[in-house]
């Protein structure tokens, strides 16, 4: 097959097409037909199925040829460990969470929020949960507690797992003191707690809530694998809203199953047997799709990394970890490797390594800037593929189909679109673009298999953020265009979401925090250019008439409200104050033109421009810090 005859084949005759890859899931009872259109346009994939995500990612492997193979391979810098669990061992382990569980109380459909560092535990307590048609909602460990509060709330959860800290090069950050800050928040409170004690930092527990890992489990059952329809939540991953609360996509089982299932060898290459690195965190949306759920589905070797690319113990590891372990494909952010060559920038390292097992590296999570992958491609000889997706959609959008057809690399491209995405260009009023033209970046609804069906508790608000804006489109609120050959170009985002080292944060949710301080009147956050990260949020700070205390004070306040209230994940550390913020005449911040600013970048003001003559203030401002070019 080539990829055209691929991608025909899909479009010629959809569900039969879908029908044909869900051949390769164990269904308890397989479902009658692939798509369930019925509430368009919301839609479902293999409703009315039944299936077990479990036992598909771990049992029939356990149950079968792959008893003694390596299921995952844990490798962590920063602890000094390593440890390999077959999938027999994970079979056990998950059994045993899950009975332990289902002793405490938890049913089908009960939600469970995950608070943990880079551990086995982690992926055993996702398992679990799908093990007993419990909900999991993971949350990055050491996010804010103000951050997990609103999730507790949003999910409603049983119970939290959650280990006792996460560690960091040089640092141990204690995740149970924020844990029970959040709960302290929440209006609504878990029945009960388990803590996976760290030996780095062992956590305070609250007698009759909290329960030790190992106690939990003790003497529990090993339970068996429930079937659950195929319109099952499998799981909740909260993404960045612009404003207000953050958005619960939902992933349905079924769908996600035969979705992950069809990636691993079309889009990564990789073969049942082999070793798969995806060098993400289970917080996101990567960590779920492809260290956790894809390469366990396909009866890949997963490899679960505690880590930094640099500093763990330097811009070698990644190199280490992949000879090691017989890594064969490899996918990180760019971000990643940005640290690498910033600290290695001749690849001296690279030399010391063995990497003759590895066919593919993949990049996504944001832009992959040309310097980075011609890079890379210098020192491994390999190609870097960058491809394009959300966490909205679960897997790639737009790729190099490596496993139907290698096609030619555009660097600057993600490459073309997957069966099961229909991806148009549409003008303002919807209507398709031609090739060349630059436009929102939409996709012809039904999405396909293991993609969002909507968010969790809110179908109004799903379809006023996804489907609203180009009826019969899910919005995927990028910019760009598709060239003659029908490679995709992403050239902006459409809204004021930043990308940090490959994670999305609200500029919105970020001047909510630094709008709270008592001295700030009015705030913007832009995203800036930053040749590490990617992009770094920069707030400008419009101050309360008759404040005179230090403008040094107060950024350094607003800095650490920011750390509080979002997290060390959002990097907040630039801010200045100015004396007004540029704005068209209906009040709208013209944060657009005030990042082409920052970025030394040509820009026109626009006519509805309250007043021109603020943008010189706000270049000035941002050239003291550094931006903006040459003063």
């Amino acid at each position: 097959m080539t990829y055209q005859t691929e991608y025909k084949a899909w479009k010629d005759a959809p569900e039969a097409y879908w029908m044909k890859q869900a051949e390769a899931i164990d269904w308890v009872s397989p479902p009658s037909k692939a798509l369930f259109d019925e509430g368009a346009p919301l839609y479902e994939w293999f409703a009315d199925a039944q299936v077990n995500t479990c036992w598909n990612a771990v049992d029939r492997h356990a149950n079968g040829a792959r008893a003694t193979q390596a299921a995952i391979i844990y490798d962590s810098p920063v602890t000094g460990q390593k440890t390999t669990i077959t999938y027999a061992e994970l079979r056990d382990r998950c059994a045993l969470m899950g009975g332990a569980l289902k002793r405490q109380g938890v049913e089908p459909g009960d939600r469970v929020i995950i608070y943990m560092p880079m551990v086995p535990e982690a992926l055993v307590a996702m398992l679990a949960c799908a093990r007993i048609g419990a909900v999991h909602s993971v949350v990055f460990g050491g996010f804010a507690a103000h951050e997990l509060a609103v999730r507790i709330d949003d999910a409603t959860p049983k119970a939290i797992i959650a280990g006792s800290c996460g560690i960091e090069p040089g640092r141990t950050v204690e995740y149970k003191p924020l844990l029970d800050d959040a709960i302290e928040q929440a209006a609504h409170k878990p029945e009960f707690c388990v803590i996976l004690q760290r030996s780095h930092c062992e956590a305070t527990l609250i007698p009759g809530r909290d329960h030790e890992w190992y106690d939990f489990i003790e003497g529990a059952e090993l339970v068996d694998c429930l079937p659950v329809s195929g319109n099952h939540p499998a799981y909740i991953l909260y993404t960045s809203g612009t404003t207000g609360a953050p958005k619960g996509v939902v992933r349905h089982t079924a769908g996600h199953l035969v979705a992950l299932n069809w990636t691993m060898k079309n889009v990564y290459g990789v073969d049942p047997g082999e070793v798969f690195w995806a060098a993400s965190d289970v917080g996101w949306v990567v960590g779920h799709s492809y260290i956790c759920y894809g390469p366990l589905i396909h009866g890949n070797t997963t490899v679960l990394f505690e880590g930094k690319p640099v500093g763990t113990p330097d811009a070698g590891t990644f190199w280490r970890v992949m000879s090691e372990h017989k890594v064969a494909s490899f996918f990180t952010a760019p971000t990643a490797f940005r640290a690498v060559k910033q600290q290695d920038p001749k690849g001296d390292l690279v030399k010391n390594y063995d990497l003759s097992h590895l066919r593919y590296v993949y990049l996504a999570g944001e832009r992959a800037d040309p310097d980075t992958i011609h890079w890379l491609q210098d020192m491994l000889g390999k190609p870097v593929l960058d491809h394009w997706w959300q966490t909205e959609t679960g897997y790639a959008i737009v790729c190099n189909p490596v496993g139907i057809e290698q096609l030619p690399v555009k660097v600057g491209s993600p490459t073309v679109p997957m069966p099961g995405y229909d991806v148009q260009i549409l003008g303002e009023d919807g209507t398709p673009l031609p090739a060349g033209d630059l436009g929102a970046i939409a996709i012809k609804l039904p999405l396909p298999p293991g993609t969002l069906p909507t968010l969790w508790n809110a179908e109004e608000r799903f379809i006023k953020s996804y489907l609203a804006t180009f009826p019969g489109y899910y919005e995927t609120g990028d910019a760009g265009y598709i060239d003659e050959d029908g490679y995709l170009y992403i050239m902006a985002r459409t809204d004021d979401v930043i990308n940090v080292a490959g994670h999305r944060l609200s500029t919105g949710a970020i001047e909510e925090a630094l709008a709270g301080h008592p001295d700030v009147a009015e705030c913007a956050v832009i995203g800036v250019a930053d040749e590490l990260k990617g992009q770094l949020p920069l707030g400008l700070l419009c101050l309360n008439a008759g404040v005179n205390r230090p403008e040094g004070e107060i950024i350094a306040e607003c800095v650490k409200r920011v750390r509080e209230q979002i997290g060390p994940v959002a990097a907040f550390k630039l801010a200045t104050v100015v004396q007004r913020l540029p704005k068209t005449r209906s009040g709208k911040i013209l944060r657009g033109i005030m990042v082409k600013i920052a970025d030394d970048q040509p820009y026109k003001a626009p006519a509805t421009i309250d007043d021109p003559a603020i943008l010189a203030e706000i270049k000035e401002a941002l050239q003291s810090m550094g931006y903006a070019g040459k003063a």
